[in-house]
Formats: structure tokens, sequence, C-alpha cells
């Protein structure tokens, strides 16, 4: 993860000093693992957010700059630091809390991603399959036909058994399960965790996950991350709002191609920067274009 990042010295700066700020040598993992290491969301999250900030350096390096930002999951906190909402510190220190705070749930459920059943079948399957006790929720939107469900472990297997073989259902490699109310344990946590921070004016818009439109009041950006945890990652919609929007380029921010994929199959047009071309390649789109029209997601 992020190799060719680390041969380029402003990204390396960044690395370097995001391993000052944790004191740990997070670098290091990112670039070797193991993978076993980098699955454990304490590892994991802090292992995207350290790609997503090398690669939004590079791209200042171009003279690139957004003009609105959104983040997947743990991703909207390196869009919040791109908007200039919060510093580098704290978009660090808010993720390692985050996920210090996540793994720390005792109740273990899982997720899974599901195909070719639009969301309206999904959440009618998840309320057949869910109850109090074994709560089962639609976690994230990524798209048209493409939704990830999230809860216990109990009510999953019975959702996989609901949807009988009708669509594709993979379940996800992760410690537990996120945006669920399985995350109701550490929400309070969160909450006093997020109040201790300020939340500056962005200086572009931002598309938080929970809303899927976009927001400029601070105060607003703050309860949304709050509500972060325990809610569902509105993707689609957020796709949407870009789309609205009419920017040229959009790019995927970090060592990844996951978003860029979900947003072509919807007929987005879309770069990555997990290609190592795709920073000069749009200094000379944006040069070309002869005026703003960048939004990044991360």
């Amino acid at each position: 993860m992020g190799a060719w990042m680390r041969r380029r010295d402003v990204a390396r700066a960044v690395l370097d000093r995001v391993d000052e700020i944790l004191q740990r040598p997070l670098s290091d993992l990112v670039a070797t693992g193991p993978a076993d290491r980098l699955v454990d969301t304490r590892n994991a999250q802090l292992a995207v957010t350290a790609c997503n900030l090398a690669a939004l350096e590079l791209l200042r390096d171009e003279g690139i700059r957004p003009t609105v930002v959104a983040g997947h999951s743990v991703g909207e906190f390196s869009a919040l630091f791109a908007a200039g909402v919060l510093s580098l510190e704290d978009t660090l220190t808010l993720v390692r809390r985050r996920s210090d705070l996540m793994a720390a749930v005792s109740r273990v459920g899982g997720m899974a991603s599901v195909m070719k059943l639009d969301l309206a079948e999904v959440e009618r399957l998840v309320g057949s399959v869910t109850d109090e006790g074994e709560p089962l929720v639609v976690g994230i939107e990524n798209g048209r036909g493409h939704t990830v469900v999230s809860g216990s472990a109990r009510a999953l297997d019975r959702f996989v058994d609901a949807v009988d073989g009708r669509a594709p259902v993979t379940r996800l490699a992760v410690s537990n399960a996120f945006h669920s109310p399985l995350m109701d344990e550490a929400q309070q946590q969160w909450r006093e965790e997020v109040d201790r921070y300020t939340f500056a004016a962005p200086d572009v818009p931002v598309i938080p996950n929970v809303r899927g439109t976009e927001v400029t009041d601070p105060v607003d950006l703050h309860e949304c991350v709050i509500d972060q945890l325990t809610g569902r990652v509105r993707w689609t919609e957020t796709l949407d709002t870009l789309g609205a929007r009419g920017e040229r380029t959009k790019v995927e921010v970090g060592d990844s191609k996951a978003l860029t994929k979900i947003a072509r199959a919807q007929g987005h047009t879309w770069f990555t920067m997990s290609d190592p071309a795709t920073p000069a390649r749009l200094a000379r789109v944006a040069e070309q274009a002869a005026g703003p029209g960048r939004e990044v997601a991360s």
C-alpha cells in the first residue's frame, strides 16, 4: 500500500510526519504489511488515512486544489483535512481514537456486500431477518445495485439464507460491523472525543456520509462526524451530488481503485491516485481547462 508514493519526496515527508505525530512507524507497516496486521481496524484506518494524506500532498505539489470533497467511511476525515476543517494532527488523532473505539466494541459482527439487488429489496430482506437482539442494517449504499449490510453474525447468516443465491453476496474481511447499531457501545465515548475538537469553516463544500449532500457549516460537520460511527454511508447520494455540480474532473485520493470502480459503474468519470501518473495527468487537464473543476474523494 502506498509503495510508489514513498518514492516521491513530498509524499515521503508527509508519511514521516504521520509517523512522528502517531509516535509509531506506521509508514513501514503501510509499505510492507504484513496483511494480517493491516486488516486490524486499528491499523487499517490509519494506514488508509496516511496514504490519503500523502496523495493529497502530491496533488497540491502539482498545483491541484479541490472544489468539493467527500470521503467514504474513514476517508471522510481525509476529506475534512483537504477542506481545511481539521489540522493534520487532529485528523490523525481522531482517526486513531475512532479506530481504537471501534476495535474495543465487545460484540463482534460482520459486513457483506450485496450486488445486483436494488436498495428497496435489500432493505426488505434486512427487515425480515433482524430483531432487537440481532440487528442488521444497510450500512453502506455504494451505488445502485451495490449495497453493504452490517450487523450481528446471526442476522447476517439469516440474510445470506434469505437472498438464497438470487444475487452475489460477499462477506467482507473486516473486524466488526461498522456503520451499524453494534457500534452504539462506542457512541457516547466517540461523541465526547469529537467534542474536544474545533472544526474550522471549510474552504470548499464537504459532502458527509450521513447526508450525501453539501455541508459548509462547521457545526453541522461536527455532528455528521459524530453520527458517522453508527450511521449509513450514503455514497450513492454523494455521487449524485457530485454529478449534479458539473465539475469535470473527480479524483480518488489514496492508494485504491475501489471508489473509482464504483463511480465508473454509475457512469462517472474518475481518476485514481493508485496510478503514479495521475498527478501529472491531472495537472495537464487543469492547464487545458484553464480554470477550476477538480473534486476530491477519499
